[in-house]
């Protein structure tokens, strides 16, 4: 029967009870929902070990796609110790060296302004120290400056001159992104715990042993320094 042709159905709708003829709609299930071969979606096979090519294979063990740590992005090797003492060495010339000048130009003055009397021990002062502490001043102003410029870089790139140099960065533990300017410069602040248990600066050493290479400012600020 076709249901446009029939007087007494125009609208050509199935009849009521949703029986339908044979030859038209949808089949009823078979019992059980058990589909027929190529049809339907097959129940998965027991404990879930699906056929190779098919399906998602069960994780590796402890559930390692690939992936570091929870930020989702793979860690790279942890710079070891030498590396991290080669980064200071550079960053500590570059500071060094400029400032070290205008401090050496600024004691040499001060020392030619002063004359003491072998005689009376009077001291006296020739002029001159104006400049010197002018010297002085201007170097522990550049090393400042410096400084803070290589925090800025470390912060926004992830390396100073000297860890550029030797091939590591600096990054947050738990995302891999830059430390940002602020936090590098409290990174940089607390390295003097450090040195708090006594002469031997044994939180700059703790690297050596340290399963992921962090001085103790580097557990603080939950960061990492590694291979760039």
């Amino acid at each position: 029967m076709t249901y446009g042709n029939d007087p007494g159905n125009p609208g050509g709708y199935p009849p009521p009870g949703g029986n339908y003829p044979p030859g038209g709609g949808y089949p009823p299930p078979p019992p059980g929902g058990n589909y027929p071969p190529g049809g339907g979606y097959p129940p998965p096979p027991p404990g879930g070990n699906y056929p190779p090519g098919g399906g998602y294979p069960p994780p590796p063990p402890g559930g390692g796609y690939g992936y570091g740590p929870p930020g989702g992005y793979a860690v790279p090797q942890y710079a070891h110790w030498g590396l991290r003492f080669g980064a200071w060495f550079i960053d500590s010339v570059i500071v060094g060296i400029p400032s070290g000048i205008l401090y050496f130009i600024g004691v040499s003055m001060l020392a030619s302004s002063f004359e003491v009397d072998p005689e009376t021990g009077t001291v006296t002062t020739t002029g001159g120290s104006g400049a010197g502490l002018l010297f002085y001043g201007l170097g522990a102003l550049v090393a400042l400056a410096i400084t803070l410029w290589l925090r800025y870089l470390e912060g926004t790139t992830g390396q100073t001159l000297g860890k550029r140099a030797v091939g590591i960065k600096t990054i947050k533990e738990e995302t891999g992104e830059f430390l940002g300017f602020g936090m590098a410069f409290a990174r940089a602040l607390l390295h003097i715990v450090d040195a708090l248990p006594g002469c031997i600066p044994i939180g700059y050493l703790w690297p050596i042993w340290d399963e992921k290479k962090q001085t103790f400012a580097d557990k603080i600020v939950s960061s990492i320094v590694v291979r760039a």
